[in-house]
């Protein structure tokens, strides 16, 4: 099967697509013919090994897994001989390393059935960046009916996520982008749009009970003075070295975390989907052999939504 795989650290420039063995499935497991995948934040990190702490669960001097992407959608071909809730011809959807190939193994309990009114483009597009926006927003960021909720990077693969989920809680959304995302955001069901341009959500003297920062570009004191008495301040995936930062210090109100792999959570997101509450917002498509390319883009920090790869 054809696999795009680095062998070392570096830029988007180690990656090579190659000939590899095709994965054979274990007893818990189902291989998978991938559909689609799609770029993270996450990947750039772990190809480049950055910041260091990276390395601790990738490899200190070369990476252990030598196949990047952790979102895929497809369609089951085997599974293991305990697997009891999939079946061959299957259109499956979730989380697992090595996504940028033609063939995948998956453990049963790392995903769902793909829902029927989403592409296999649409499905990958979901899995990590829409965990993290609903485990950031419900676990770590205690949402509740007519909270008023601010995401930080609300035209991003996580931001556009964050503020169809929080408006499925009730919550009242304000987002912070671009001035060429404005319209956007407003489409996807966002209350108020703040272009960062123009003004700074922290010196206007606007108050949030829970801040979702998926770009951490403002100071925690400055994010603070933005929250009410209450309120929460949550750094995301999207903001690794702030997350991991906030993680060890254990500010109060300040919250940081990495996303957690999660079948019941997909299966929340699975009904939102299902019900239109949540639609992906796709900015560009590359093929596997492109995925370089994708990696680029997405490292430039203007995506609007997702960067999809068809396989």
């Amino acid at each position: 099967m054809k696999a795009i795989v680095y062998q070392k650290y570096g830029s988007p420039d180690v990656l090579e697509l190659q000939e590899v063995e095709k994965p054979t499935v274990t007893d818990g497991e189902v291989l998978v013919r991938v559909h689609a995948a799609s770029v993270n934040p996450l990947d750039w990190h772990f190809l480049r090994g950055k910041p260091f702490v990276v390395r601790i669960f990738a490899g200190l001097v070369r990476p252990k897994r030598k196949i990047l992407g952790a979102d895929v959608a497809g369609r089951v071909e085997a599974v293991g001989g305990k697997v009891t809730q999939f079946q061959p011809g299957d259109e499956i959807f979730g989380n697992r390393f090595g996504a940028f190939a033609e063939y995948l193994c998956v453990p049963e309990r790392g995903v769902v059935l793909k829902p029927a009114n989403l592409t296999y483009e649409e499905a990958a597009a979901v899995p990590v960046a829409a965990l993290t926006a609903l485990q950031g927003l419900r676990d770590k960021g205690q949402i509740q009916p007519g909270h008023k909720v601010l995401i930080n990077g609300a035209s991003g693969g996580v931001g556009t996520f964050a503020v169809q989920i929080a408006k499925s809680f009730g919550a009242e959304v304000t987002g912070v982008c671009s001035t060429r995302n404005l319209d956007m955001v407003r489409s996807i069901g966002a209350d108020r749009v703040i272009d960062y341009s123009e003004e700074d959500f922290t010196q206007t003297g606007g108050r949030y009970d829970l801040i979702l920062d998926a770009v951490g570009n403002h100071s925690l004191s400055d994010c603070k003075r933005a929250l009410h008495a209450n309120g929460i301040y949550v750094a995301v995936a999207g903001s690794l070295v702030r997350a991991l930062w906030i993680a060890m210090t254990g500010r109060k109100r300040m919250v940081g975390m990495l996303t957690k792999s999660n079948r019941e959570d997909m299966g929340f997101l699975k009904e939102l989907l299902e019900t239109g509450k949540v639609t992906p917002v796709i900015d560009r498509r590359y093929p596997l052999s492109e995925v370089a390319e994708a990696l680029r883009y997405l490292e430039e920090g203007h995506a609007q939504g997702k960067v999809v790869i068809t396989v």
